[in-house]
């Protein structure tokens, strides 16, 4: 795998020692291959760890597929794949309802890391997830090198991900929800708020249209627990219409949708803003 990258305008002078470590966060062991097979280049010539990088210049980086160890991969369906943003090294997709992001067995097939993986003809790696039952923008590194480096972006809340929800009920006011959240001792499938024992997970709420019955509502998330929106929405009084497992009364779908997602690209430093349409 080699990968060219172009250090953007906004590049700070610092060592290639300095960058592969702390600006890319390459493992330890990786960077070690790096240095002694020579597998660095700076602006075509063969590169010290010690020499000094700045705006503009060019480094490629040649890592072998023995670098990162990973099991094997099986192939799903790519015509399931809908790409909403694609380069070299991350890919954004719009989940459909009902399909997990990934798998938790080693023969499952039926996810979209199995879908993507036979879109891409190779392995993708999971950045965050979404619950099988919520659709929407979900973002997958496409090779091991930049998948850190995405990872810490989430980590530190650098990766802005709003989603679209009906709610029974009227709820009349935007209010952002602070509750502790863990699990449910009598049901592993749930979480519930547990403010002695739970993890701090923060929602901001928007309403968006009141309906008779029901609330149109945006959701954007600080933090990112399992079933963050549907367990607050929940607890408030206000369940998400269709969810199986914190309302239990029919409906075609739960009704909750991640419509947008806009990130800093790793290597460009590109503003991308990415929406999926709302399919309900």
């Amino acid at each position: 795998m080699d990968f060219t990258i172009t250090l953007p305008k906004t590049q700070q002078p610092m060592t290639i020692r300095d960058l592969l470590e702390n600006e890319w966060l390459v493992p330890r062991k990786v960077r070690h291959f790096l240095r002694t097979r020579k597998d660095v280049q700076l602006n075509g010539a063969v590169a010290m760890f010690h020499q000094e990088v700045q705006a503009g210049d060019q480094i490629t980086l040649h890592l072998e597929e023995s670098d990162y160890a990973y099991q094997e991969v099986h192939f799903g369906d790519a015509s399931l794949v809908d790409v909403l943003y694609e380069d070299e090294h991350l890919i954004i997709v719009n989940k459909p309802y009902g399909i997990k992001t990934h798998p938790n067995q080693p023969d499952e097939t039926d996810t979209m890391f199995n879908h993507l993986a036979a879109y891409l003809n190779a392995r993708p790696y999971v950045v965050h997830r979404l619950d099988k039952e919520t659709s929407g923008a979900l973002l997958f590194a496409k090779n091991p090198f930049v998948l850190p480096i995405l990872g810490r972006l989430l980590e530190e809340k650098q990766i802005y991900r709003r989603y679209q929800a009906i709610v029974h009920g009227r709820l009349t006011k935007d209010q952002t929800i602070r509750q502790k959240i863990g699990r449910d001792r009598h049901d592993r499938r749930k979480r519930v708020v547990d403010p002695k024992n739970g993890q701090m997970a923060i929602t901001h709420v928007t309403v968006e249209k009141i309906n008779e019955r029901t609330t149109n509502i945006t959701c954007v998330l600080e933090t990112g627990r399992t079933h963050q929106i549907r367990v607050h929405l929940a607890h408030l009084g206000f369940p998400i219409v269709g969810d199986p497992l914190y309302l239990n009364k029919p409906a075609k779908r739960l009704m909750l949708h991640a419509v947008e997602m806009h990130l800093v690209h790793p290597f460009t430093k590109e503003q991308l803003v990415v929406k999926a349409k709302v399919p309900f």
